[in-house]
Formats: C-alpha cells, sequence, structure tokens
C-alpha cells in the first residue's frame, strides 16, 4: 500500500525495466523516464493523503509511486524556521536541497523533482512525447512545468511549447522541477551557502526555496533555465505544509470537509 511504504529508497541502483509490470508502455510514461531518468517526490511522511493523491496523478501518465523509477523522498520538517519565512520554508529548503545533494550521490543526470500536491495540466498526455523530444535535441539546466505568473516579461513559447527563461525572469513554484547534474552541481554549495547566513544577507540569506533557485540563474545565467507553456503541470489544492496552518486545518471535522471541499473543485 502507498500509506505504509518507507518514504525512501536508500539505494541508487538504476531502475529495473526487465519485468514487465514496471515497463512504461504509455507515451507519456515514456516521455517522462526518457528525458529525466529518475522521479523524486518530495512527501512528508505523515502526508497520507498527498501520498495517495500524487499516486493517482502518476497513473494518469502509466507510472506510480510503485515504479522502480519513483521514488519518495521523506520532506524535511525542522524544529524552527532557523531566519527562513517560516518553518515549512525551511523544511522545504532543506528538502529539495536534499534531492539534489541525492541526485549527485547517485549519479543521476537528471531528475524529475515532483512536490506531492502536483497535478497534470489538461491534455498533458497528448504534449509530453513532443516536448520530450524537443527537451532530448537540446542543452538544459533546469525547466519548470509552467511559464510563470508575469506574461508581459516573458518570451513566446517555440513550437514545441518551450520557453527560454531570461537569467534576471523569476520563477516561483516548484511542483513540477527538471534537473540535471551540471544544474545540481552548481546550486548545491551555494544553497549551502546561503542557509548558512544570517536572514536579509545581501549575499543571499534564507528565503523560499523557489526565491533561492532563482538566485543561483541569476548568479549563473550560463545554465539554461527553460519553461513550458503552456503548463504541463499545475499545483492541486491542498492544504499547505510550508505556510502555517489556518485555523480550521487544526480541527478534524473541518480539516476533512475542506479536504472533501478541494476535491469536489477538482472534480
Amino acid at each position: 500500500m502507498v500509506e505504509t511504504r518507507p518514504p525512501n529508497r536508500q539505494d541508487c541502483h538504476s531502475p529495473r525495466t526487465g519485468s514487465r509490470s514496471h515497463m512504461p508502455d504509455t507515451p507519456p510514461a515514456k516521455a517522462l523516464l526518457h528525458t529525466f531518468g529518475r522521479i523524486v517526490v518530495i512527501n512528508l511522511p505523515e502526508r497520507a493523503d498527498r501520498r495517495r493523491e500524487i499516486d493517482a496523478e502518476l497513473r494518469r501518465a502509466g507510472l506510480s509511486l510503485d515504479h522502480p523509477a519513483v521514488e519518495l523522498f521523506a520532506a524535511i520538517r525542522p524544529d524552527a524556521a532557523d531566519g527562513f519565512p517560516s518553518r515549512g520554508a525551511h523544511g522545504a529548503f532543506r528538502s529539495h536541497l536534499g534531492v539534489m545533494e541525492r541526485m549527485l550521490a547517485c549519479g543521476w543526470d537528471r531528475a524529475l523533482i515532483l512536490e506531492d500536491d502536483m497535478g497534470f495540466a489538461p491534455g498533458f498526455a497528448d504534449r509530453l512525447p513532443r516536448l520530450a523530444q524537443a527537451l532530448q535535441a537540446r542543452d538544459w539546466g533546469m525547466v519548470y512545468g509552467h511559464p510563470g505568473d508575469m506574461p508581459e516579461r516573458t518570451p513566446a513559447p517555440d513550437a514545441d511549447g518551450l520557453i527560454i527563461l531570461p537569467a534576471d525572469l523569476g520563477l516561483i513554484q516548484l511542483h513540477f522541477f527538471g534537473i540535471t547534474r551540471d544544474f545540481a552541481a552548481t546550486a548545491v554549495p551555494i544553497l549551502r551557502q546561503m542557509m548558512a547566513r544570517p536572514e536579509g544577507s545581501p549575499d543571499g540569506g534564507p528565503m523560499h526555496v523557489d526565491g533561492a533557485i532563482n538566485w543561483v540563474r541569476r548568479a549563473n545565467p550560463g545554465l539554461v533555465a527553460l519553461a513550458i507553456a503552456p503548463e504541463i503541470a499545475q499545483q492541486r489544492a491542498s492544504r499547505s505544509d510550508i505556510a502555517d496552518p489556518r485555523w480550521y486545518h487544526r480541527v478534524p471535522g473541518l480539516r476533512r470537509l475542506v479536504a472533501w471541499s478541494r476535491r469536489m473543485r477538482q472534480g
């Protein structure tokens, strides 16, 4: 069952492709695995609800949390904010950093990082194979699954739906974030330094992880950043683990009612 499976795999073995039960036979599954090789889902161990939901999203693409190329990364929940905007922001920063460090330790060339509230956008299955071909045909350091929220500053996408992002155009939200080993090798020491600096440091201190990625991009314009337009993935409506919980999330009965209401809005 998804709820009882250990949140992290401790080995770096290559995905097993010999088992027919694990062979991706849908075009979107093939596109994702041929492009990224590994898919890592960041999830707090206590959020079984999000594990069920992200597993359902992966199954829409012909994958699941049980596929050997997909693994759960146990999200980090620190005891204090320690200069970050919140304790949740601190945990998100360290979790993304931890995935990048794991990628380097395992020697993966590319990986797709999914946050557990990721939801595929309408029409994703038809678009993924062409996007995969386009991504495999060019060099890039990172790719966002959406074009951001500043259309007036964002270049138009090419015929394949890809945008080359200017280094000074910051994007937020990392629910679908593909990275290469070169990007991880560049970002890890910078993020480590930022985490150790005081809040508000002019050299970059503790901040939300998507802002920190923008900082890395500005400092390293040679790392090509791409975005996908229209979005291939979006964030599902779900109780946040980064912001402080609202009062109705602390009342069990109301928490269940809010979760049911969100599912109804999402169809």
